[in-house]
């Protein structure tokens, strides 16, 4: 979706791995300063290149539109703690590993930094956006942001409503989605949301077709391919969010909704032999 929508004048982001940093690229490309937040002197140096090598295949690609990559960097700045944040954002994200207690007590963090009429988000692919608001002084201006992978070029931004947010939070989200050129869906707080509770139960049946030698992963892929019109089958999917991510989410969704979600033992013995997908070289497929 294309929309001449302005993007936020100055967006923060938390964590610069790879959602954070394709978080941060969007932003900048659509006019945004932005300022990304990294552990470390290290971490952050590797999260601006991850973000310029982004930049600069978009450019190649013909993708990016108007500045060029270089100009488009030197809205970036990237820093090692949330208390260098900018006091003028209007929107900070959270994009820091599923961790609970870890994004609750950064978004808290960020909330000290800003000023009152910030947007604050979270990447949160499954985490209950009520409970992370609770850690907030100002709930109504919270919500999920969910983003999918690689950012730059996925279409789809899932906004995730707690009790809370309010409805200035909610229409600032959608208004800024479309800036990016991409499209909104609005759901309420529930585990998993809509992508990631239908995503995963898929996901999860082919890994049992494939533990119980129904068809290979291939095969499998190829029948929802070209079957159903799915860009990518489940498995390859699994392969490039990463089986670890995979079964994370399916844990918590096991413990929230029950037994339909309950993780394969194929998933736990390769997350087990270290077989995460493509960011370790093998998973359901060798990359």
């Amino acid at each position: 979706m294309t929309s001449a929508t302005a993007s936020p004048r100055v967006v923060g982001v938390i964590g610069g791995g790879r959602m954070g940093a394709g978080i941060a690229q969007s932003f900048a490309a659509a006019g945004s300063r932005v300022v990304v937040v990294e552990r470390d002197g290290s971490a952050a140096a590797a999260a601006l290149e991850r973000i310029t090598t982004g930049l600069r295949q978009a450019a190649e690609r013909g993708t990016l539109t108007g500045p060029s990559d270089l100009d488009v960097a030197d809205r970036v700045a990237v820093v090692s703690s949330v208390a260098e944040l900018p006091h003028d954002a209007d929107l900070v994200v959270e994009a820091v590993p599923e961790d609970a207690a870890l994004k609750a007590g950064l978004l808290a963090a960020a909330e000290d930094v800003v000023h009152e009429g910030c947007l604050l988000a979270s990447n949160t692919s499954s985490l209950s956006v009520t409970e992370l608001a609770a850690a907030l002084r100002r709930p109504g201006r919270f919500l999920g942001m969910h983003f999918f992978n690689p950012v730059p070029v996925s279409a789809l931004v899932e906004l995730v409503l707690a009790p809370d947010t309010t409805g200035a939070t909610r229409a600032a989200a959608v208004r800024w989605t479309h800036a990016l050129g991409k499209q909104d869906v609005v759901v309420k707080d529930s585990p998993g949301f809509a992508s990631s509770r239908l995503g995963l139960a898929l996901g999860l049946e082919a890994i049992r077709m494939v533990e119980e030698q129904v068809a290979d992963p291939e095969a499998i892929d190829t029948a929802m391919r070209l079957g159903y019109r799915h860009p990518m089958g489940p498995l390859r999917l699994t392969d490039v969010v990463g089986l670890d991510v995979r079964l994370a989410i399916a844990e918590h969704l096991h413990t929230t909704l029950g037994e339909r979600f309950v993780p394969p033992r194929l998933l736990r013995e390769k997350v087990a032999r270290g077989e995460l997908g493509r960011k370790t070289g093998q998973g359901f497929y060798r990359w």
